[in-house]
């Protein structure tokens, strides 16, 4: 009665403990042994799963039973593990003592430091849809036409290109500011800005641009956007300032040349490419618009009038030829009669009596 049998199948392995200490590890088989004051206790753990789950593992590992039949993972503070079971990826691994059964598996582990926060790895894909990915792992997406500035602590460390990126949870404070790097419209609207001619007058003003340096334009200033508002708003002021009214209007295209010379010069200091600012309206006061509207309109009468008295001119002048022409010549004179009176039957009844003399002075009766 007190000789005891402990059987273990191929797909499990025993844990034997006397006295409440572990003393080995049993493969497949029968085992007996003799148990006269019942101070010995025989457990059996299933080896298709893969993980070694027990309270006392961390006695099992140092007792080295294990060494043949499994792989035992102890992790540091600044280390983790990924586990892939029979080529699949099983699992991410913190710090702390693990084992895993290499019986029916085949066992990879990659150990990594985590003290470079960020992680790469040509599977971050499938280790992201992990179902406990998250415990361990931040992803981030950087969308198209943008990147991303990866801090560390304060310290700037790299720029993130499109994609997927990951970093490990718990490694101290990690900072990903994203970059767009599409090309921008900046619209300056509102600008009340006086002319060389003391003119208050109103602009609206449209900047393109688009981001060089992403990490000048994170770095150098606040808010690249709003610092290239600014800048537009002092460029407006410092080149429209020293315009006549006149000049303003007259010459659009070269005074926003000069704008766009100005503010590209400022926005390169901060990684920023002014590709073009165009001068959208020019709005001015209600009492100089009426009064630049009269202007105009005195311009186009006078140039009306002049239209005017040049058709005038122009057909005084060719009826005189024509007279002279006429006077010189009987014959054209007698035709332009015959014309005239052509005309006139076309509408009337016209009587006409020949004889001596010229056709008009026989005609008769008119109705």
């Amino acid at each position: 009665m007190f000789v005891r049998m402990f059987k273990v199948r191929e797909n499990e392995r025993g844990f034997f403990f006397k006295d409440r200490e572990f003393r080995g590890v049993f493969g497949p088989g029968r085992h007996w042994f003799v148990d006269t004051l019942r101070r010995m206790r025989a457990e059996t753990v299933s080896v298709r799963d893969p993980w070694i789950k027990h309270r006392d593992l961390d006695v099992i590992v140092k007792s080295g039973g294990l060494r043949k039949e499994a792989r035992v993972i102890d992790l540091k503070d600044n280390q983790r593990a990924l586990i892939w079971v029979n080529g699949r990826f099983e699992a991410v691994l913190g710090p702390g003592l693990h084992a895993v059964w290499t019986v029916f598996h085949g066992v990879e582990v990659e150990i990594l430091d985590v003290r470079e926060a960020r992680f790469s790895h040509p599977a971050l894909a499938v280790i992201l849809k992990w179902k406990s990915a998250g415990e361990y792992l931040n992803s981030y997406t950087v969308e198209a036409g943008h990147v991303a500035l990866f801090f560390q602590e304060g310290e700037y460390r790299a720029v993130l290109e499109p994609g997927t990126h990951a970093f490990w949870r718990g490694t101290g404070k990690v900072l990903v500011l994203p970059v767009d790097m599409r090309e921008s419209v900046l619209d300056v609207a509102g600008q009340e800005i006086m002319t060389a001619d003391k003119v208050t007058l109103r602009l609206n003003a449209v900047v393109t641009y688009k981001v060089a340096d992403a990490i000048r334009a994170l770095t150098q200033v606040e808010d690249h956007r709003q610092a290239l508002y600014r800048d537009a708003q002092l460029a407006l002021r410092a080149v429209i300032g020293t315009e006549d009214l006149d000049g303003l209007l007259s010459r659009k295209d070269e005074v926003a040349s000069a704008l766009e010379g100005v503010l590209r010069g400022r926005a390169a200091s901060y990684g920023v490419t002014v590709l073009t600012l165009g001068i959208r309206d020019v709005i001015l006061p209600g009492e100089m618009r009426d009064l630049m509207n009269r202007v105009t309109e005195a311009k186009k009468a006078a140039e009306a009038s002049l239209i005017t008295r040049r058709e005038e001119t122009a057909a005084m002048r060719s009826q005189a030829n024509t007279a002279k022409i006429l006077e010189s010549s009987p014959m054209l004179m007698r035709l332009r009669e015959l014309e005239v009176l052509e005309k006139v039957a076309e509408k009337a009844t016209l009587k006409v009596v020949l004889g001596e003399g010229g056709l008009a002075d026989r005609v008769v009766k008119l109705l």
